[in-house]
This record gives structure tokens, C-alpha cells and sequence, in this order.
């Protein structure tokens, strides 16, 4: 959510924030602006609702000229979408942008009336802006003022901040929120992501915890515990990717759904040969960890929480021990009971998602043998603070709506399962077995791929419909809950997820023929039981969508069926994920929404 970008040149910088927030914009937002510092050294600050396109334009009209500046795109959270109360903020010669939530805004708002400060906002970030000023003006030093202004607040958030009186200076600071630092040749950058300076740098350092960073043109200086070198710190990006070019696709959602199979074998290579799955791919001491792990806790957020409820029928399947999953938001704020040899597991697209990274931190004064993560982004807080990582290399991933890091994550987590389960009695033939299995992932999703063209036809059925019920058994009850989220994700459908036993306790009442039911129908040990489920849909008047196994269900009136490639059961989930992410997309489309940023919903979810 929320999009920084900051740059300190010897040229004009207008450009270069319009293009760091574009390249935000996947990320959510409703307003957008910057503040820059002018030849005549004043600030001139632009600022629109809804999308950076109106901020350009406003600036192609105005034309900005200044060398240093920063620039934010914002989702709301205090105060709705505005004028006012889009970032930049400002306080006199103060400008201040800002991610995250600041707990004690309400205090320090009135602390600060008190002393004659008029508020033109209803953000949090105006507080920061007008502490900034105060405590400027008191010590006259603008790092010492951000630093006192930190020491005050409380809460979760990343700041980028100017002021007339230091032109060519931008001083930031973490606390709970990601922010990277761009190294360029005479000139240097802040961002919330290194997306957003990929045109200008491919040079990064990702500050730690609680660090705070001086920026101008020709230096960096990094204040915090960490006293290596800016050097020593300085990680170079590869190139050969841009993940905001679509190529020949419409949506982000398409590229990424297209991309699965290369991304499957992407994060199975080097990871198993043709027999075994190697364990050194989970880092030093992984091997040894395993040994001693006899519980596994998943906590995760979102569709990553459903990846770890697939997981957990795997876990006591295969592996067999116990493995508990639950959603970071409620793990965060309950006493835990944490039984001997428990492995916490983290899973993450971005690695800085708030929730379950404050499960993490929580998680180090409980009895835990060790923290595990799945993760996307290699330099995220969520890989740098755990024990072992598993990166899920499933490229950058654009469009809201998870798909490739969704089945990247669940091959991943087949992967921990089985260097688990190597460990608990696992035999070398049930090994090979697996690691077969997992191998022809990415030729099933290309077979599921090529039914696009069907599934948009299914999908002109639920376009004038305001309900949908997804229904599953087993590891595939949690498919139908991710299949339900999607389609209420991008095309604003209210639709749930339901185990299909469960239909007769409840869900049955809101079956009529005008609620479509999707089943998730897999040959394996619960088919019989779900087609049992399935005919009491049909007594009701419901209208079924099978995605099922070859010759296992008949097309009839009220029945239509989408014949799924045959594949072993482990592996089903995987390869039944990608119709649902087919569906919702066509579904979107027909409806108009906007399939990539959905409204009210943030990619990367840095607050709580």
C-alpha cells in the first residue's frame, strides 16, 4: 500500500517521481502528489485525487522545476480521499511524506493545537509534518528534528521529509515499514520499493529496523546499529526483468497468470533432481532444524494463508505431524501455547506484510525451535529477520490479486513438507514419488492454461450475478476459498468459500437458480462424497460449475463441466488454482472493474 518516492539530482526531478509513482501504482492508492524544491527555493507542492495520470497532467500544466523532492501516492486510512489530505503534508518550511499508521496521532494533534499549530488535514501524517517544524526551530538541526519527531511517535510507518531551509536534502527514516535507499553518479533516491528507481538506479540499500538516512546528491549517511559500510550494504538488482511492461497482455493478472509454468520451474530448479528433494535449498542448519521439528504453526495473511491451509493436509498427510494454520491478524494478539519442537513458518508475496511480521517478532519470546519463511522478495524484512527462507521466485507480481505467487508458494511448501517429512519416516520411493509429481506441475498448468478461451465462456454466466458459492473437500476446500477471493477481489462479486459438507448446515438456504455453485472436484478419495454434495445443489435449483477430472462428471441442463487435466492428487491444488484465477479475470473483464487494482485494496499490506 502507499507509495514513496524521494530523489536529491543535479537535474530536474519532476520526472523522475511521476515515474517512480507509476511504478507504484500496482501497489493501491486513491490520491497522489509531490512536493519539490524550486530554483527559487521555495516548495511547490501538487497534489490530485485518484490516479497518478491526473498528478501528471497537473504537472505537465504547471511545470515544476527543482532538483530535489519527494512524492507519494496514498490509500486512506485517516481522513477519506482528498486534496487535503493527500500526501505531501506540510508544515510552513516542513514537507513530509509518509507510509503506515501513527498510533498516537490524536495526543500529539491536540499537544501540538495547544501550541498554536492549525491542522488544514485529518492525516496522521500532518502530526509528523508540524513535530518536524517544532522541533527544527528548537534545535536547528533538521536530522536531530526527524529524529526527536521519531523518538515520539508511536506506531508502524516509513517517513521521507524536505525543508526550504536545507535545499538538496531528504532525510527518511523505517520503523516498521520498508524503505530502500537508490545510489546513483551525483545523485541519490528514497523509495518504499526498488521498483520505483529501476529506471535511474539498479543500485539498493534496504535500511534495517528503526534506521534513519540522510540523502543528498553526493552522500548517504546511515544513522542506526549497523555500522557497516554504504558500500558493504549496497546490493545490486538484476536488470533483465521489468515487471511493469505487460508485453502483449491486456491486465498485469494475464501476464502473471501466463507466467506460472515458467515461474513453477523456476522455483523448483536446483531445489530437487529426479529423485530427491535437496534441503540445503532452505540455508545452514536447515537439515538439523528438520530433524527437530515435530509441530509445524503457519501463519499468514490472506491468500497466503490459504496456501498454508493446503499445506497443513500435506503436513499431517505426509510428513505426519501436527500443523496448526492461522491468519496473523487474530495470531498476533492471542496468548499461544507453543508445544516442543514447533517450526513457526511465515509466508509472505512481499515480506513486509505488517501483520505477519509483528507474528514473527511476537514469536521470539515463545518456544519456538525456529522461524521459517516463504518469501518473494529477497532483502524483505520478513527474510532478514527469520531463521531459514525459501525464496518462491515467482518474479515480480503486479496486479493485486496474487496468482503466481499463490501456486510459487504452494510448490514451495510441498517442497518444506517433503524435507520435513524425510526426516519422519518419508521413504525414498514415496520421495521420488513426490518430487515426480511436483516436476510435471508446470506442463499441467500449461494444459490448464489452454482451456482461457472455455473458461471465458463459463465466465458470461456470472457477470449480472451478485452472489457465487465456491465449494471444495479436503486440500481443495482451501482452493475454493482462494477461488471465492479472487472472484470478490477483482469483480466485486460477493462470493464464499465452503467446505461441501458443510452445505447442509447452512449454506443450502441461499441456494437458487440464481446463485451459480462452483465445485472443486478432483478425482481422488473425496469425490464420491462431493458428487453426494453436488446433488443436493441440484434438488435446489442450483446451477453448477464442475472444474472436475476427465470422464468423472456429465454435462446436463444445469450442470456445465470444464474437464481439468488428470494429475496426481498432491499436486491437484496447484493445477486446480489456475481455472478459479481464469474465472475471476474473465469475470472482471465482462463487469469493467478495474482488474488490476481493485478498489479499496493495497498490494502490499504495511499496516495493520
Amino acid at each position: 500500500m502507499c507509495g514513496i518516492v524521494g530523489a536529491t539530482t543535479r537535474r530536474n526531478v519532476t520526472g523522475i517521481l511521476i515515474e517512480g509513482l507509476q511504478r507504484l501504482e500496482y501497489r493501491g492508492y486513491d490520491s497522489a502528489g509531490l512536493a519539490i524544491l524550486d530554483r527559487a527555493g521555495e516548495i511547490e507542492r501538487i497534489r490530485r485525487v485518484g490516479k497518478v495520470a491526473a498528478l501528471k497532467e497537473a504537472c505537465a500544466s504547471e511545470k515544476p522545476y527543482g532538483e530535489s523532492g519527494i512524492a507519494h501516492t496514498r490509500w486512506a486510512t485517516h481522513g477519506k480521499p482528498s486534496e487535503e489530505n493527500a500526501h505531501p503534508q506540510q508544515s510552513a518550511e516542513v514537507v513530509v511524506v509518509h507510509n503506515g499508521i501513527i498510533e498516537n496521532h490524536e495526543s500529539l494533534r491536540a499537544e501540538l493545537q495547544a501550541e498554536g499549530y492549525v491542522f488544514s488535514s485529518e492525516t496522521d501524517t500532518e502530526v509528523v509534518a508540524h513535530l518536524v517544524h517544532q522541533q527544527e526551530r528548537l534545535s536547528n538541526n533538521f536530522r536531530k528534528a526527524v529524529e526527536n519527531t521519531l523518538s515520539r511517535l508511536e506506531g508502524a510507518y516509513a517517513v521521507a521529509v524536505i525543508h526550504k531551509s536545507y535545499p538538496g536534502i531528504i532525510v527518511a527514516a523505517r520503523v516498521g515499514s520498508p524503505l530502500v535507499v537508490g545510489l546513483g553518479i551525483g545523485e541519490n533516491f528514497v523509495a518504499s520499493d526498488p521498483q520505483a528507481l529501476r529506471p535511474v538506479t539498479d543500485r539498493f540499500i534496504y535500511l534495517e529496523e528503526g534506521e534513519l538516512v540522510e540523502v543528498s546528491a553526493d552522500e548517504i549517511s546511515i544513522y542506526g546499529t549497523n555500522t557497516a559500510s554504504v558500500e558493504s550494504r549496497t546490493v545490486r538488482l538484476d536488470d533483465r526483468i521489468d515487471a511493469v511492461d505487460k508485453g502483449n497482455h491486456r491486465h498485469y493478472m494475464t501476464k502473471e497468470i501466463f507466467e506460472q509454468p515458467e515461474r513453477i520451474r523456476a522455483t523448483l530448479e536446483g531445489r530437487i533432481t529426479n529423485r530427491h528433494m535437496l534441503d540445503r535449498a532452505f540455508g545452514t542448519g536447515a537439515t538439523e532444524i528438520f530433524r527437530q521439528t515435530k509441530n509445524i504453526q503457519i501463519v499468514a495473511c490472506g491468500s497466503s494463508y490459504y496456501t498454508g491451509l493446503v499445506s497443513s493436509y500435506w503436513f499431517e498427510q505426509i510428513a505426519g505431524i501436527p500443523c496448526r494454520v492461522e491468519i496473523a491478524s487474530e495470531y498476533r494478539y492471542r496468548t499461544v501455547a507453543v508445544p516442543e519442537g514447533t517450526l513457526l513458518v511465515t509466508i509472505s508475496q512481499s515480506g513486509e506484510t505488517a501483520d505477519t511480521l509483528a507474528a514473527l517478532r511476537n514469536a521470539r519470546h515463545e518456544n519456538y525451535l525456529a522461524s521459517l519463511c516463504l518469501c518473494n522478495v529477497a532483502n524483505s524484512s520478513l527474510v532478514r529477520e527469520s531463521d531459514l527462507s525459501l525464496m518462491i521466485l515467482a518474479g515480480p507480481e503486479i496486479c493485486v490479486a496474487s496468482t503466481k505467487a499463490f501456486t510459487n508458494q504452494l510448490a514451495d511448501l510441498l517442497l518444506l513438507v517433503i524435507a520435513v517429512a524425510k526426516h519422519n519416516g518419508l521413504t525414498e520411493e514415496m520421495e521420488a514419488s513426490l518430487v515426480q509429481a511436483l516436476d510435471a506441475v508446470p506442463g499441467l498448468i500449461e494444459e490448464a492454461l489452454q482451456m482461457d478461451a472455455e473458461i471465458a465462456r463459463v465466465a458470461e454466466a456470472f457477470a449480472d450475478k451478485h452472489h457465487a458459492l465456491f465449494l471444495g473437500r479436503g486440500a481443495h476446500f482451501p482452493v475454493a476459498l482462494e477461488g471465492a477471493l479472487k472472484l470478490k477481489e477483482i469483480s466485486y462479486i460477493h462470493a464464499e468459500g465452503y467446505p461441501a459438507g458443510e452445505l447442509k448446515h447452512g449454506p443450502l438456504a441461499l441456494v437458487d437458480d440464481d446463485m451459480p455453485v462452483v465445485a472443486v472436484a478432483p478425482s481422488d478419495e473425496m469425490l464420491e462424497k462431493l458428487k453426494s454434495n453436488l446433488q443436493e445443489v441440484r434438488a435446489r435449483g442450483g446451477q453448477l460449475f464442475v472444474f472436475g477430472d476427465q470422464d468423472q462428471f456429465t454435462e446436463e441442463e444445469d450442470v456445465v463441466v470444464v474437464h481439468m487435466p488428470h494429475c496426481d492428487p498432491v499436486i491437484s491444488p496447484i493445477v486446480y488454482t489456475i481455472p478459479m484465477q481464469l474465472l475471476a479475470y474473465h469475470v472482471a473483464v465482462l463487469k469493467g472493474t478495474d482488474v488490476d487494482q481493485p478498489r479499496n485494496l493495497a498490494k502490499s499490506v504495511t499496516v495493520e
